[in-house]
Parts: structure tokens; sequence; C-alpha cells
């Protein structure tokens, strides 16, 4: 699943994914900068999974990082809506 990345690769590529995510999407995160890293990083995954097994692309092509930072944000997305529905 890791392909010629590795893990480590997929974390620098999610933690600039989720530094993206942030930038794109403006305004008080409930997690902090940890939190926001660790959701690129579980975007950039899910995307890069989800992605090359449909054959969107394939290691190593820009539609991976792309696609890692859409995951961030979706998952970012999510979790703002999740805490925001707790807090009421």
């Amino acid at each position: 699943m890791l392909g010629t990345y590795g893990f480590l690769g997929w974390i620098i590529i999610g933690g600039l994914a989720g530094g993206l995510a942030k930038l794109i999407m403006p305004g008080k995160d409930p997690g902090g900068c940890l939190v926001t890293i660790v959701l690129g990083i579980a975007g950039a995954l899910l995307a890069g999974f989800v992605g090359n097994a449909i054959g969107w692309y394939h290691q190593g092509q820009a539609g991976g990082f792309i696609a890692a930072t859409l995951g961030a944000f979706i998952i970012l997305l999510l979790y703002r809506m999740l805490v925001r529905r707790r807090r009421r």
C-alpha cells in the first residue's frame, strides 16, 4: 500500500497535505497543529490507498499529492463538524 514512498514518506506527504488543507480551510481548529498534521497523514494514507486501488493515479504522480490534500481537507472538515456538534 505504501509503495515507493514508504511509511516516512507518507508521514511527510501527509503533514504537507494537512498544512495545505489548513491553508485552504482557515479558521480555528479544535485540536491545533498536531491534530491537523495527524488528520493530514490519515487523509494522505486514505487517499493514497483509495486512489491507487481505483487506478486514478500511480505512485509518484502529482495526483497522489492532490488526492492527499483533498483527503486531508475532507477529514479535517468532518473533524470540525463532529467536534462542533459535540460541543452543543
